[in-house]
This record gives structure tokens, sequence and C-alpha cells, in this order.
């Protein structure tokens, strides 16, 4: 065991549900036991030092053509909210199978405890909240199911904000705000301390969230602008506004979001992941940069290859100057410090 794999990773997006959810009957054991598939599994996490997560459900678009504007169409709210349910199960199952292995949170507590005793802390999230109505009667059943975490859109327009497209080299400034239901459901969050996550936000979404949200503002899963000017990266006055509300940005490993040429290159090192989070950290502090993988979600660099790999890149950072202190708060610290804010104790 290398030093850097006692570190444990408290990461900020997964896509591990919807892989289980494709692959069936079972895909408990699968996770349980180890599999080759895909990027997370109990044994990988383990091995890497991956010690929980936010694990998003995200409910894929219909196979329907694109819309005038190329935007993604928008599961019914019925489809998204039984697929919902569905992967939510499949979670609650991986818990009640795994002998005390997997652990559902619901607190920063529960985080904490789960990794003091080797537990996989997993948080229930919701990528895209198409499973909710403008009723909002979902948001809160499924808030006493354990949801703790949303983002009101994925990368498509929905009852509530319009998702910001996929397009490099762009601004995050594509498309119109929040609704008139979207800030309902801003409000609703901040009422029930549900954390919204903003990394599927256009901009003039996330300026409505901003002025209306009285939680930290947290972009689970997005990368810098400045270095890859991809629509889903966050500008510089994003960056400052995140630190002004004591919020954090978890840095998405994928390579669409890495590279400064827009290329889907497996074949893309380590260092410039590293870069994302020195770049943040140097701008906004330290204490607001932390992991938000997308694995299972998107293409990753090919030399950190899955959550095993976790510790190249803990490696990568001690080389490049962070401290153990510095590496604990980007690896969980950061995450918890932040989800216990929004939650409260």
């Amino acid at each position: 065991m290398t030093e850097s794999s006692i570190i444990p990773v408290f990461d900020g997006h997964n896509d591990v549900l919807l892989r289980l959810r494709r692959d069936g009957l079972n895909s408990v054991n699968a996770f349980l036991n180890g599999e080759a598939a895909g990027h997370i599994d109990l044994p990988r996490a383990r091995r890497g030092g991956l010690a929980g997560g936010l694990c998003a459900v995200f409910i894929p678009s219909p196979d329907q053509p694109r819309d005038g504007n190329g935007d993604f169409p928008a599961p019914s709210q019925p489809q998204a909210l039984n697929e919902t349910l569905a992967m939510f199960r499949l979670l609650l199952a991986i818990e009640a199978q795994s002998d005390g292995a997997v652990k559902v949170c619901r607190s920063a507590n529960d985080i904490r405890s789960s990794i003091a005793d080797g537990r996989f802390a997993a948080v229930f999230h919701i990528e895209g909240a198409e499973a909710i109505a403008a009723d909002l009667d979902a948001l809160h059943v499924l808030h006493q199911a354990g949801l703790r975490t949303l983002g009101p859109v994925w990368s498509r327009p929905n009852v509530f904000a319009y998702g910001v497209p996929f397009r490099f080299p762009s601004t995050p400034d594509i498309g119109p705000g929040l609704t008139d239901a979207g800030k309902d459901l801003i409000r609703a969050c901040n009422e029930l301390r549900i954390m919204i996550d903003l990394s599927h936000m256009n901009e003039q979404g996330f300026w409505d969230i901003a002025k209306l949200s009285k939680a930290p503002l947290v972009a689970s899963h997005s990368n810098a602008h400045a270095i890859s000017p991809h629509s889903r990266n966050l500008t510089d006055k994003q960056l400052d506004a995140i630190r002004d509300t004591g919020g954090l940005v978890g840095i998405n490993f994928g390579v669409l979001f890495l590279r400064d040429d827009g290329v889907r290159n497996a074949d893309t090192p380590i260092e410039l992941l590293v870069r994302h989070i020195a770049y943040i950290a140097e701008r906004i502090g330290i204490e607001h940069v932390a992991l938000g993988s997308d694995f299972d979600g998107t293409t990753i660099p090919q030399s950190l290859g899955d959550a095993s790999g976790l510790p190249k890149l803990i490696d990568a950072l001690r080389a490049h100057g962070f401290d153990d202190q510095a590496l604990g708060m980007i690896a969980h610290e950061n995450w918890i410090r932040v989800l216990e804010r929004t939650w409260g104790a």
C-alpha cells in the first residue's frame, strides 16, 4: 500500500447507477463483487481509496431527434420518476446486500462515520430534475426517502431551467435562466436543505440561483473555463461567486472538460487534471476545490483508468506541491464541510 492510497476520497459525481441499471438483474452482485465494466465497483473503490460520493440518478434523453435549437429532448415526468425510483431502489439493494460495506448517507455525520468505519458512503443525487413536476410533490417525497442533492437540469431544457448545451469552444452564456417553476424549486431545496448542483446550469441560470439561493454555491463536476473553453466549464467570475458563498467545485475527470482542444482523447495526462485543480485552488482557495470524477459517465484519462487509479492522482497532486493537509481537503474534507453547511447537523 502506498502512502497516497490511505487518503480517502469522497467524490462529487458518478453515474454508476445508470450503468448498473442498464446491466440488469445481476448488477448488485457485480458492483459488490467486482466486474470488468465501467469505472466503479466496490473492490476497485477499496483499492483506490474511493470512500464514497454522490451517486447520480440520470435519465437519458429519449431516442428522438433534437429540437430546432439542437437541444436534447427531456424524458416525460412519469417516465423519469419511474426510472428515478428504480435506480434509487438499486442503490438501496446494494446497501442491503453489502453486509454493512455500503451505507446510504443522509447526513454529514453519516459520511464521516462511514469513512471512519471503511464503508462506502453513497449519497442519493438527482442529475436533471425531470422526475419532479412543477407542483414539487415528488421533491418532498424523494427528500423523505433520502434525496440530499439535486441538479435542476442536465444539458437540456426542462420545466425548471435551460441546461447548458455541450459546445466547444463556447462560453456557458447560452439560453435563458430559471423559469418560475425553477425559482420555486430553488426555494424549496433551500427549505428542505437539499444541495443545489450547478454543474449543468447555463450562465443565466447560474446567476439566477446565485441571487436566490441561501446555500453555498456548488458545482459538483465542472472545471476551469480559463483552461478548457467548454460550455460546461466555469468562468473566473463564476468561480469567484462560488468562493464568496463558501461553496466548492468538484473537478471533472472527463477529458472533454480538461483539454484546451475539445478532443475526446483518453490519452490525456493526469497532469492536466492537476492543472485544473491547481488553477481553481490558486484562484479561489484550496478550501473551495474538491473532486467530481464523473466516473461511469464520461471518458477519463486512460492513465487513471478507473476508481482503483485514484492513488495516481493523489501522487500527481503531491508531486505538484500539495501537502498532506491540502490533499485531505481536496480528497474529502471540503465536500463534507460544504454538505454539512447545506444540510445542517
